[in-house]
């Protein structure tokens, strides 16, 4: 699933101006329905003004409208926004300063409660280094002492469904990689 530009300010704008269900609005955002239901009741996001994806070319009012009449139909991303998704260059995600501190202890929650996901996983999924990750779980990095292990969902570094996508599957990887090696001895 390709993601709006701005998921929170779109997920903010669907919920004001339309009646689609919290479970479509969630997997157009790549949000939890929990999540959007906490959009809706003022818990999460106050403060984030909406943004129209129809003004911004994300949507049509077609397709909302299909999506309105019928729950069980997913928002699909609009052509002119797929293409532009295409050819934007990835960067690295900026982290705030006050934030890295917190991709230590949120690379120990990885290692603690999830070894089987891969380093290059754990990078893409909070905007570390390998070298980073190595030191922290061979208790070499310079604030060990100091690193408790924190989940990154809370500490805000990524979203509770991409952290489960990417558990999900490494475990799929893992239980895959012990068949085989099952199966060869």
């Amino acid at each position: 699933m390709v993601l709006p530009l701005m998921p929170k300010a779109t997920a903010v704008w669907l919920i004001e101006n339309t009646t689609l269900s919290f479970e479509q609005i969630a997997e157009f955002c790549g949000m939890h329905p929990l999540e959007v239901q906490g959009i809706a009741d003022d818990e999460v996001a106050t403060g984030i003004i909406g943004q129209d994806p129809v003004a911004s070319g994300q949507l049509t009012r077609e397709n909302i409208e299909a999506c309105e009449k019928d729950p069980k139909r997913s928002l699909i991303l609009a052509e002119k926004a797929r293409e532009h998704l295409k050819t934007a260059v990835k960067g690295s995600r900026y982290t705030p300063r006050a934030r890295r501190h917190d991709k230590p202890e949120a690379i120990a929650w990885l290692l603690k409660h999830h070894p089987y996901v891969p380093d290059s996983k754990i990078v893409k999924l909070i905007g570390t280094t390998k070298k980073t990750i190595d030191s922290i779980r061979h208790r070499t990095h310079w604030n060990i002492n100091n690193i408790q292990a924190k989940d990154p969902v809370l500490l805000g570094l990524c979203s509770q469904t991409l952290l489960d996508e990417t558990i999900t599957k490494a475990k799929k990887a893992a239980e895959k990689a012990d068949t085989q090696d099952v199966a060869s001895s």
